[in-house]
């Protein structure tokens, strides 16, 4: 498969937890306007993704690409970490 034709999602998120070995837990927030009041409320999806260096820890900003499923909840990998904790 070439690179020009790889069409993934990627996201942006926070690592809220690094606890298991080679997965981070990614919270991808999103602003979503409300259909009949509009205002913008924020929504939140919580997925797994592979870390195969166990290079995250709590709190980095990373960028994630949706890839074939790696186990039962892992469906996504890590590109790169944007911005370290403090």
């Amino acid at each position: 498969m070439s690179d020009e034709n790889n069409s993934n999602r990627i996201q942006e998120g926070r690592v809220i937890s690094s606890a298991m070995d080679k997965t981070v837990t990614v919270l991808i927030e999103r602003r979503v306007k409300h259909p009949l009041y509009g205002k913008f409320m924020r929504r939140s999806t919580k997925i797994h993704a592979h870390d195969e260096e166990n290079t995250c820890n709590q709190g980095d900003l990373v960028r994630v690409e949706q890839c074939r499923p790696l186990s039962k909840t892992k469906t996504w990998r890590l590109l790169e970490v944007i911005e370290k904790a403090r």
